[in-house]
């Protein structure tokens, strides 16, 4: 496979989705610029508030969707492959989808994911978020055919589920792609160590483009959007301010260090643990 440039671009969304657009697209058009061939952008990328009502008053279906038409147009001028992190779609019911997009670089929709993990939590500060309220679950894993390899596609919270990311490892992904909204709360304790343990269990690329900042509806997101390599070492990072991460990829070193260390070909199936009480033996205190 052959070296690229990859791009994550950190924003700051807030319930403007024209303003959105036009400072999401001029990120990717300077990204191109630089010489990105490969750039992504974070969740909720073309409307970020934290009131349910206003996400769901902001959606659309899929075939009527301005942010959606948008960014196929933007990949078409810059001839760059696309991530839109993730868009809200209407769909059956009161509830959305939280839908990330892989385009490709004539603009077609390559790839369709959405998010599988509800953000049900509450945070340190006793604030609740219920994103399973407003969003419905995806049920299915990506994977995606780029130019320079399989990507695993995912979204934000799935971050705390080795299982998925496993999972995409094993099916061929040597790219695992986090679009996310992170908590600045929970980023500050976890992003950076979730992120590189991803990438170190599965020897692949991580990719984590990132809100950061605040946002309407009382709702602050973390940044630091970050690039991370098969070794788990950060190869570009952002502060919590917008802007564009860019590193050199090379699909290759997938390889060396998955015959270096093959611990994907060394899972083995094992029944479910067994548990064992002090109720099931013989115990005499002295």
């Amino acid at each position: 496979m052959s070296a690229f440039k990859a791009a994550c671009v950190q924003l700051n969304s807030g319930n403007d989705m024209s303003a959105n657009l036009n400072a999401a697209s001029g990120a990717v058009r300077a990204a191109a610029e630089q010489g990105a061939q490969f750039i992504m952008l974070p969740e909720y990328v073309a409307l970020l508030d934290g009131s349910g009502r206003v996400m769901r008053e902001n959606s659309y279906p899929e075939n009527e969707h301005p942010a959606l038409s948008a960014f196929q147009s933007l990949a078409r001028e810059t001839q760059t492959w696309l991530l839109v992190g993730s868009l809200t779609l209407k769909v059956d019911g009161e509830r959305m989808a939280n839908r990330s997009y892989l385009l490709a670089a004539d603009g077609a929709v390559v790839a369709r994911y959405d998010k599988i993990h509800m953000f049900d939590a509450t945070l340190p500060s006793g604030k609740a978020i219920r994103e399973s309220g407003a969003y419905r679950p995806g049920e299915q894993g990506v994977i995606a055919t780029t130019p320079w390899g399989d990507l695993g596609m995912t979204v934000c919270y799935d971050l705390r589920f080795p299982q998925l990311y496993r999972a995409l490892a094993k099916a061929g992904s040597i790219f695992l792609a986090v679009p996310s909204s992170f908590q600045r709360e929970t980023g500050v304790a976890h992003w950076h160590s979730l992120l590189r343990a991803r990438a170190i269990e599965n020897l692949s690329y991580v990719f984590a483009p990132a809100m950061c900042g605040a946002h309407p509806g009382n709702r602050t997101t973390y940044g630091h959007s970050l690039i991370i390599d098969p070794w788990g070492k950060i190869l570009t990072e952002l502060g919590d301010e917008p802007g564009i991460a860019i590193a050199d990829i090379n699909p290759d070193e997938v390889a060396r260090v998955r015959g270096m260390l093959p611990s994907l070909e060394h899972d083995r199936a094992f029944g479910a643990p067994a548990v064992h009480s002090v109720s099931n033996h013989a115990y005499s205190a002295e």
